[in-house]
């Protein structure tokens, strides 16, 4: 009997959500299923108008990748805020491997942050919070991943799309095929871009003729510079700012829909976070962010915040992108 209304529930779920079905049937037929899968596409990118040469060189060692579909399926069992996740996020030894890196690419960060008006530091604190400055890219093939994703079902429209892309990047030469590495999830390189931000916002920064976020320095510094800069990015204000909020401050004003000039916060009782007056700009507006609560740590949000968001919709990796940067520019 419970496997009856088991099976009965998960009909009615399937006929509510249809891809949970196919997500379904397509787990159980596994690997066979996915064999027949790769050709389907492979035909259909063909009709595309992908050459047979780019398809066979990007299917020829194409692989399902059970560890794709858990990693998209399964939800952390604990409940993180911002104080546990910025410590594992940014621990002492990253900031100060920050600086060392910094330092190390000095003269290339500079000269790529003037040309594309983004602060030197957030281009290493991205790079440090993506890939531990390039160390850890993920080691799994693009299109396998990619693949392996839209087989699954559950978001095939969008990973479809992002194969398509790294087909396109496959086509163009961008990257030898066994070199193309990147997540459980498609996301590529230095800089983890999924295949559409690569098409969108990588650079060619050396000159090569390729844009290699995998191994040239200075395409991953411009092409993370150039998304910046194509979301709005200011380099004359900073990310934002932990504060302090008054106890009778109106918590429906804390979203990023919502911004006001600096002064009008001042006048609503926000501080900094040590107590003192916001800056005396009228030419930046921000917004109140409550990752937690109000009882963990408030950011006020400048228009960059906004921008890193465009990155990583996550408060989390925009506090702990905003954080490391802050200790590049401040070191202890």
């Amino acid at each position: 009997m419970i496997q009856v209304v088991r099976n009965l529930t998960l009909a009615v779920i399937f006929m509510a959500v249809p891809w949970l079905a196919v997500a379904e049937e397509n787990a159980e037929k596994g690997e066979e299923g996915f064999t027949a899968y790769v050709e389907q596409i492979k035909q259909e990118a063909l009709a595309d108008g992908y050459k047979a040469e780019t398809l066979e060189t990007a299917f020829a060692g194409v692989q399902f990748y059970q560890r794709s579909v858990k990693a998209d399926r399964n939800q952390p069992e604990f409940k993180l805020t911002l104080d546990t996740y910025l410590p594992r996020a940014v621990p002492e030894w990253k900031a100060k491997k920050a600086v060392e890196m910094y330092e190390q690419h000095r003269e290339l960060l500079e000269k790529i942050g003037s040309e594309y008006g983004v602060q030197p530091r957030f281009i290493v604190a991205l790079w440090g919070i993506e890939t531990n400055f390039g160390s850890f890219t993920g080691g799994m093939d693009v299109i396998s991943a990619l693949t392996t994703m839209a087989y699954e079902g559950r978001r095939e429209a969008f990973f479809k799309k992002e194969l398509w892309h790294a087909l396109t990047i496959v086509e163009e030469g961008h990257i030898p095929i066994e070199q193309m590495k990147g997540s459980w999830a498609g996301a590529m390189g230095q800089a983890q871009f999924m295949p559409s931000s690569f098409m969108s916002y990588a650079v060619d920064y050396d000159g090569d003729g390729r844009k290699d976020i995998w191994g040239s320095q200075g395409d991953v510094f411009a092409s993370a510079a150039n998304y910046l800069k194509s979301v709005g990015w200011r380099d004359d204000v900073t990310w934002g700012r932990q504060v302090q909020l008054p106890e009778e401050f109106d918590t429906e004003l804390a979203s990023l829909n919502v911004k006001k000039p600096l002064s009008e916060w001042q006048e609503l009782g926000v501080r900094r976070y040590d107590g003192g007056d916001l800056p005396q700009r009228d030419d930046i507006e921000a917004s109140v962010v409550i990752p937690d609560d109000k009882q963990g740590r408030v950011f006020l949000a400048y228009n960059n915040y906004d921008a890193l968001m465009r990155w990583n919709r996550s408060h989390y990796f925009v506090a702990a992108v905003g954080y490391l940067s802050d200790r590049i520019r401040f070191p202890r």
